[in-house]
């Protein structure tokens, strides 16, 4: 029987600031901490993706539906049932559009357009940040054009008065990644170029976004991006880590709070204990909470593994995979969840 030795990274632990953040005072003024998290996603940002072939690549990892991972998300689509292919949510990794015939093809959408920012940019700098790219409709892509976000409710759709709701599914990941964009490239890539709305709790935040932010949770597609990421350019978004950090920042409706350094209020937050550390064979998972689900994924996005638990611990056998990273994600019964990057060895 082969022997595996597991070791774990900290990388986004649910519950406990990762390792990432150390050096970040959180008690600090909201425009110290803003401050310093913009000079965190910038100075970890060693790698920029070159947008053709590499933007094309790191999609086709980073947006994989873990349930048919030859599949990709498409941003802002929500029907894969019906005949209008233009809606799709999803759709085979290999129909990239790379000539001009691309009707029924995905491309890239600069989630902030890049004509929006101050200067324009083009691909290069934010036009090949992956963190604000996503794999999109052709014809979607298209129509939303340039077209600045507004309210709305439901599925994505053009308001009445020009402007783009992105859909109930993807406001929350929208919301985050505009957030991202306007602390990483500052007045070239202010949130408010591209939110319609008002400034109530933040001259630099639109209200839209803060309140997207806390309306809609991360989801799983969200983090295991980031972590794919952080592997590929070598920095995070801050706002899928922790959406809290939002209303540390820029005040609004309180988000989600995912790090109970963070907590003023007595919450209930899981300490998970996986052990042994290093482990072979077996990995034991017991926590003070009731475990919904527990998946294992590649280090491109690729779920190998996935378990329902409704139990406070569970087991993983490791045998039966080849030595590496993974990324292991634990979902909790009350929607919260954790993710850790494991190493697996002989």
């Amino acid at each position: 029987m082969r022997k595996l030795l597991l070791i774990f990274l900290p990388l986004t632990l649910f519950a406990q600031i990762p390792n990432y953040y150390q050096g970040i005072d959180f008690s600090q003024t909201s425009s110290e901490l803003q401050s310093d998290l913009a000079a965190l996603v910038t100075a970890t940002h060693t790698h920029e993706l070159v947008y053709t072939p590499q933007v094309w690549n790191a999609l086709r990892l980073t947006d994989l539906d873990p349930e048919n991972p030859l599949n990709v998300f498409l941003v802002y689509g929500y029907d894969d049932t019906d005949d209008d292919f233009v809606n799709d949510r999803t759709r085979d990794k290999t129909l990239s559009c790379h000539n001009t015939d691309c009707d029924g093809k995905w491309v890239r959408e600069h989630v902030f357009p890049k004509s929006l920012g101050n200067p324009s940019f083009q691909n290069t700098g934010p036009g090949s940040d992956a963190h604000s790219i996503r794999s999109v409709d052709y014809t979607w892509n298209n129509s939303r054009s340039n077209r600045k976000f507004t309210y709305g409710q439901g599925n994505s759709h053009i308001t009445d008065n020009g402007l783009f709701y992105p859909g109930d599914e993807w406001k929350g990941d929208v919301a985050r990644m505009m957030m991202y964009m306007h602390i990483r490239y500052a007045e070239r890539c202010k949130a408010g170029y591209v939110g319609t709305s008002s400034y109530t709790y933040h001259h630099e935040m639109p209200d839209i976004f803060l309140q997207w932010n806390a309306e809609d949770p991360v989801s799983e597609h969200e983090l295991v991006r980031n972590e794919v990421l952080q592997d590929m350019q070598g920095n995070r978004n801050p706002f899928i880590d922790n959406p809290y950090l939002a209303t540390l920042i820029w005040g609004g409706d309180a988000a989600e709070n995912t790090w109970f350094e963070l907590s003023v209020q007595e919450e209930i937050f899981a300490k998970t204990q996986i052990y042994p550390n290093p482990a072979s064979d077996i990995l034991n998972i017991n926590s003070n909470k009731t475990i919904r689900s527990v998946s294992l994924f590649t280090t491109i996005g690729n779920r190998i593994y996935n378990k329902e638990v409704y139990k406070t611990e569970t087991q993983l056998q490791l045998n039966q995979y080849e030595s590496g990273a993974y990324i292991l994600l634990i979902v909790y019964t009350d929607n919260t969840k954790e993710t850790r990057k494991v190493i697996f060895k002989h």
